[in-house]
């Protein structure tokens, strides 16, 4: 039933020309350098320190790591991290379950 859906919401943002980010609750990230880093439609703050934050998604986890990492907005579905950005890692499900 899950996967219906899912294909269901893809052919609909492809057939109305709908942004696939709302249809299908996945992150829109904007990153400008390696400076800043924002993120919108995610599910929560799993972890944070000055070098690293993890985020929970729809579908997996969003890791970014780096140095001097400051959380300049942090509402309940988007936020503003400001920092030097090394890495940004998408964790999928599967990964997360078998390590």
């Amino acid at each position: 039933m899950n996967t219906f859906t899912n294909r269901m919401k893809k052919w609909i943002a492809n057939h109305m020309q709908l942004p696939a980010d709302v249809m299908m609750d996945l992150p829109r990230i904007t990153m400008v350098g390696q400076l800043h880093i924002y993120i919108e439609n995610h599910q929560g703050v799993l972890r944070f320190s000055n070098q690293e934050l993890r985020l929970l998604l729809k579908q997996g986890q969003l890791l970014i790591k780096g140095n001097g990492f400051v959380l300049k907005t942090i509402l309940p579905e988007e936020l503003l991290l400001e920092g030097k950005i090394d890495q940004v890692l998408f964790i999928d499900d599967k990964e997360e379950r078998k390590g």
